[in-house]
């Protein structure tokens, strides 16, 4: 069995798929690079990871599906997997040259330890094209360090100091035994990702190494900030997959339904803040939805978010508001530097 699967999901992505694709390789025969050619027609997307697959047997595979967005192609990925862990490395990311041997030596000692956790933590750079400095999320604060623990050994998260996509890798069967399943055609499923396994990981690890180098910087990311006002409708339906996957209040561990009460929250600010920046009634009425479409699930949830300082800001009543509401969210941007 392989020790890694890492499902790289490919759209049109010619120009910086090698990159990424070299920067898996030196994982050798413990990792298994699973390329999704997710209906690519645009360029050289299928000839590349084909031309891959064929240099690489033993290391590359690669599936070649019709058109279903990034949650599809990372579902095919999972699908796919057969190494003990898994991770998605988008295709204009890459992992880091250095740490990348250090993290899979150390997922290989804990398997030989018997010590088979259910998620490994590593930190993630964000990096920012044209940026002098790039940005480090780091879990130091967070999380005890070298050494298997549980949820009620975690510390205390700082602002911005998330869980995504980039500092995962998830115990393969653990993922297909909780069901994850991303939906087609809808961007911001890596939220899903993140969010939906974490009731079911029972042990996890923390590695203080810079991982997964996070590029953003692209006019035509999903993440850059005009993309993600056209796409809002794509935001709120995530947000709203996320809303009702859980009841939070059977979350059992105090400390795991503090975070993902902590990340819901962090959802409803960034879908807010687009709907505010889309600038339409139509938008507006939008955001008074979702957070009617709170309400209704759970009220004390929402109670709980509308009157905290995320929810107070997104919701300042009238254009003055608004325009404090944007003026926070600009701030926090250029702290934090998120898109």
């Amino acid at each position: 069995m392989k020790l890694l699967s890492v499902a790289v999901p490919c759209y049109n992505s010619e120009g910086y798929m090698r990159n990424c694709i070299e920067s898996l390789l030196p994982g050798g025969d413990d990792v298994e690079i699973i390329i999704v050619d997710d209906g690519s027609t645009k360029d050289r997307t299928p000839e590349i990871a084909d031309e891959y697959a064929a240099k690489y047997p033993g290391i590359v595979k690669v599936v070649h599906q019709e058109n279903g967005g990034h949650g599809q192609a990372v579902n095919t990925g999972l699908k796919n997997a057969t190494g003990l862990y898994f991770k998605v490395v988008d295709s204009d990311d890459w992992v880091d040259k250095e740490n990348y041997p250090v993290v899979l030596a150390k997922l290989a000692e804990l398997v030989r330890q018997g010590n088979i956790v259910d998620l490994m933590i590593c930190n993630y750079i964000y990096d920012k094209q044209g940026a002098k400095r790039k940005k480090t999320v780091r879990y130091t604060t967070a999380f005890p360090e070298n050494e298997v623990f549980t949820w009620k050994d975690v510390k205390h998260f700082h602002l911005g100091q998330y869980i995504l996509m980039h500092s995962v890798i998830y115990r393969t069967q653990m993922l297909q035994d909780c069901g994850l399943e991303l939906p087609k055609h809808t961007f911001y499923v890596d939220n899903i990702f993140v969010y939906y396994p974490l009731p079911y990981v029972k042990t996890l690890y923390y590695m203080d190494v810079d991982l997964y180098h996070y590029f953003i910087g692209r006019a035509d990311q999903s993440v850059n900030e005009q993309v993600m006002i056209g796409r809002v409708d794509q935001q709120i339906k995530v947000n709203k997959i996320m809303i009702d996957q859980y009841d939070l209040r059977s979350i059992q561990n105090p400390k795991l339904r503090k975070y993902m009460i902590s990340y819901l929250d962090i959802m409803m600010t960034v879908s807010s803040i687009m709907l505010i920046r889309s600038g339409t009634e139509e938008s507006l009425e939008k955001k008074k939805d979702l957070w009617q479409y709170l309400r209704k699930k759970d009220a004390g949830l929402y109670y709980r978010l509308y009157f905290g300082i995320f929810g107070r800001a997104m919701n300042l009543p009238g254009k003055g508001g608004r325009k404090v509401s944007v003026m926070a969210y600009k701030l926090a941007n250029k702290v934090m530097g998120f898109n």
